[in-house]
């Protein structure tokens, strides 16, 4: 029985040590509702996931513009986006980094609008500027990639991880996100729906949104 209780303490222990951490540290789970959420768009709107209803599928991509990661998968991204944009596909960039530490002083907004000026994107490109989206995503990289479905009440989580299995192109035997938009679009689940992202690390003071 002693042996019991004290088994039961740790658990209870082990619970708490994660108590302090909100609820988006865990991350969407795989067929899981996503919740809406509004950011600032280099144009200076604001866009929302809900005006993507009408979308096949809306592919989320954590970057930034000075990780080198990111920077490697900018064309990737591009390319991505001009072939199943023609499917009923929504792409959307969103920055995660907190431009005020040293590390990520060039993704400030003003940072980001000439990013996406010299590389000519297509699509949205958001900033969390209050870093309040990435950690409901439980994103921890960039590029740090997510696909989510509209339904009928909202939208599902369908894959989360990486673009592909390289960050040199010509070493690429994986197209991850590629293959799980293929999926979708023929109607069935991704395969995998879950693989793990690589690149820099999101760069942000509050530890408890990186899930540390």
């Amino acid at each position: 029985m002693r042996y019991l209780i004290s088994f039961i303490l740790l658990l209870s222990l082990q619970f708490n040590s994660f108590a302090h951490y909100p609820a988006p540290f865990w991350g969407y789970k795989i067929g899981e509702q996503v919740t809406d959420f509004t950011l600032k768009n280099i144009d200076g709107k604001m866009i929302s996931l809900s005006q993507f209803t009408k979308a096949k599928a809306i592919v989320l991509i954590f970057t930034c513009n000075h990780c080198p990661f990111s920077i490697a998968y900018e064309d990737r991204i591009i390319a991505l986006d001009k072939v199943f944009r023609k499917k009923g596909v929504q792409m959307v960039l969103i920055n995660p980094n907190d431009p005020s530490i040293e590390a990520a002083k060039e993704d400030s907004f003003d940072e980001m609008k000439k990013r996406a000026n010299e590389k000519k994107f297509n699509f949205p490109y958001l900033f969390d500027e209050k870093q309040e989206v990435f950690p409901r995503f439980g994103a921890t990289k960039t590029p740090d990639c997510f696909i989510v479905k509209p339904q009928d009440k909202g939208f599902v989580l369908a894959y989360r991880g990486a673009f592909d299995n390289n960050k040199e192109t010509a070493q690429v035997t994986e197209k991850y996100l590629e293959n799980a938009l293929n999926a979708i679009l023929a109607g069935k689940s991704p395969n995998p729906a879950e693989t793990k992202a690589f690149g820099c690390s999101i760069k942000c003071n509050d530890k408890s949104k990186l899930g540390k």
